[in-house]
Order: C-alpha cells, then structure tokens, then sequence
C-alpha cells in the first residue's frame, strides 16, 4: 500500500525535517495552481513521471514555468531512447499516486528503487521548494537541503542537472 500523507509527514518528522502545509482546491494543472503563488514562498514545482523504450521510468521535478524538451531530455538522463508519459497505472504502481498528484516527495513510495529522480538544477536556487504531499488538495513548503536529505532517506540519490530549455 502506498503511504499516505500522514506516515510522509511522520518521517519527515523522524528526520527532523521542518515542513508546513496549505490545504486548497484540488489542482490539476500548473495554470491551476497558479492563484496560490502569493500564499506560499517558494519554488514551485512540476514533475514529469516519464518512460523509456525499455521500460525504465524516470521521475523530472521542474520549477512550474519551465519548459522541457521531451524529444532531446533522454540524452540527459540517460534514458534509453526518447521517453514518453508513464501510464496512469504505472505511476500508482512505482510512486503511488494518481495524475494530478506527481510529487517529488512519492519518492517514500518507490521501495524497490524503480523510478531515477531527476531535478532540474535552477529549481534547488530556491531555499524552500513547494510540492504535493501525495495528494494535490494541499502543498507542502521544505528547505531545499532538506528536501535532499528526504530523498537519499528514501534511497534515491537524485541527478541534478539542466533539463530545462
């Protein structure tokens, strides 16, 4: 079973983790989110749960405004050939979560180390970076060091590069 939002906040409580979060409308799109900016400082992201030809699948967390080239990413990540969206039905099985709700932080949902987190280097120039707590009805604010330390406790040891254009 994937965790749910109070056993993601329980850990990061573990790990002395400071985090906060704003409960609003579920949102579904980054145009959507868009009103909440002047509640909630930050970075805000956008995740891109990807495939490759092979199968491996790939998790991009991005600033919200930035723009990904899907035809060329793969030379970056190191996917084998050109990806594509992962299926509704694989995102539940590797991250736990449903579309609308991609977040960096269904990392505590990849056991079996299935996924390979990429992150965008401009979005580590905000001090606190603002995501999904598994569900998109709410936003969860957590220092950008922090954030790096929750997903090597997870077992993922992000790449961090330029993906966007």
């Amino acid at each position: 079973m994937p965790k749910t939002r109070e056993e993601l906040f329980d850990c990061l409580d573990a790990l002395g983790i400071a985090h906060s979060t704003t409960e609003h409308p579920p949102v579904f799109t980054v145009a959507e989110s868009q009103s909440l900016r002047d509640l909630i400082p930050g970075g805000h992201t956008k995740n891109l749960f990807l495939k490759d030809k092979k199968g491996a699948c790939f998790l991009v967390t991005l600033e919200e405004n930035a723009e990904v080239d899907l035809k060329s990413i793969h030379t970056l990540i190191g996917a084998s050939g050109r990806v594509s969206f992962g299926k509704p039905e694989a995102l539940m099985e590797k991250l736990g979560v449903a579309p609308g709700s991609v977040t960096i932080l269904s990392a505590i949902n990849d056991r079996a180390h299935d996924v390979t987190i990429v992150i965008d280097a401009p979005l580590l120039d905000h001090d606190i970076i603002n995501a999904h707590p598994l569900s998109n009805d709410a936003t969860t604010s957590i220092g950008r060091e922090d954030l790096l330390r929750f997903l090597s406790h997870t077992g993922h040891e992000p790449m961090i590069l330029k993906v966007s254009a």
